[in-house]
């Protein structure tokens, strides 16, 4: 069997409870992960704390919107400025250098409903770089069975960008037991992306299709 290749991926913190044992449990593994924050989370002492924390230890902190409160294909007249542009301006100097972004996708599903015609404009003219991904093992919602679920979805992928979740009743309860059963399968641990995952690498278009932009 081949060796899964792995990149960690975790969305809405930093949460003081949560981001910190994520960040504990990684560098005992020697880990590098991207932490795609919510930038409101940021006005909290705890918060960016945490952040600068995430970002000191080689972790790469991406865009996940000012308040992850909708998907840009349900609001299509939503001015991404605000919900992207005035997130990166939060994150400052913490942010990736090549200024990563994750839509809100709605339990990880992917179609039009992560982007609208604005949200896509906006993120090549910026020169973003989106970034999806290909595993859901549903750590927020299924604390029985989340680690077999992304060990299928592993095994399942050539390279699997794994959405997980650093806040509390998440991955933090048994992430350290997922990454010890893919050190068992002798996994890769990757920190980057491959093209699969990339709607738009710095504002060129990559695997960015209709199917992820809605309609007018």
């Amino acid at each position: 069997m081949a060796r899964p290749r792995v990149t960690l991926t975790f969305d809405n913190g930093p949460w003081s409870g949560a981001t910190d044992r994520v960040l504990d449990i990684l560098g005992e593994a020697g880990i590098l992960a991207s932490f795609f924050v919510i930038a409101s989370h940021l006005d909290t002492a705890s918060g960016r704390k945490l952040a600068e924390r995430a970002h000191a230890e080689g972790h790469w902190i991406g865009n996940h919107t000012l308040t992850h409160s909708f998907a840009f294909g349900d609001r299509p007249h939503a001015d991404p400025a605000r919900e992207i542009g005035l997130a990166e301006k939060r994150i400052g100097p913490l942010a990736c250098r090549e200024k990563l972004f994750r839509p809100f996708g709605n339990d990880g599903l992917i179609g039009p409903h992560l982007l609208s015609p604005a949200a896509r404009d906006y993120l090549l003219a910026n020169d973003y770089t989106t970034v999806l991904w290909n595993a859901v093992p549903g750590d927020w919602r299924d604390q029985k069975g989340w680690v077999d679920r992304g060990l299928r979805q592993v095994e399942a992928r050539d390279w699997a960008v794994v959405v997980l979740h650093d806040m509390p009743m998440a991955s933090a309860p048994r992430l350290k037991e997922f990454i010890a059963r893919l050190n068992d399968r002798d996994a890769i641990w990757e920190q980057g992306f491959p093209d699969e995952v990339i709607l738009t690498r710095g504002g060129k278009a990559v695997s960015l299709s209709d199917e992820h932009v809605t309609v007018l």
